[in-house]
């Protein structure tokens, strides 16, 4: 049984009343609960952080990354603007996948780039609550040693 990491970034934690008709009605706790049962599927245990602090997220990757072996991450805002958030990831090495709700490209231009996504195993962007759920699939199966490691 592997641990995977669950990192969501700032205003996630209004998900179910924040913008329904882009991110859903879905809440946070909603979307952890089926990422936890899905995890638990797989065969792994699933620690999942909300932050809306750029530092907190930092803080949390160093501090749990080392008993990691894979990370999920919807780094809101955070995405298109941290390098900070960027040099953690880079510093831990820890593989991930981000994760977005929306289709970040059929938004504002300025949600079209991503800090993170060429350092990433794989993107994951519009498919909703879906998207957290088929990160942790595809992580499984990279765990299991089946399937490309990514680009």
């Amino acid at each position: 049984m592997a641990s995977i990491l669950l990192l969501n970034g700032p205003n996630l934690n209004l998900l179910g009343r924040r913008e329904p008709e882009v991110y859903g009605s879905d809440t946070l706790a909603d979307i952890e609960r089926r990422c936890k049962d899905e995890a638990g599927r797989l065969g792994h245990q699933l620690i999942c952080r909300q932050s809306n602090s750029e530092g907190g997220m930092v803080d949390w990757l160093q501090q749990q990354a080392p008993s990691a072996a894979y990370l999920v991450i919807n780094p809101g805002a955070y995405g298109h603007t941290s390098i900070a958030l960027r040099d953690a990831l880079l510093g831990v090495a820890l593989p991930f996948v981000e994760v977005h709700l929306s289709n970040v490209h059929a938004r504002e231009e300025f949600r079209r780039s991503s800090m993170l996504t060429d350092i990433a195993v794989g993107c994951i962007s519009g498919l909703g609550a879906q998207g957290y759920l088929l990160a942790l699939q595809f992580i499984a199966e990279q765990l299991r040693g089946g399937g490309s490691d990514g680009p």
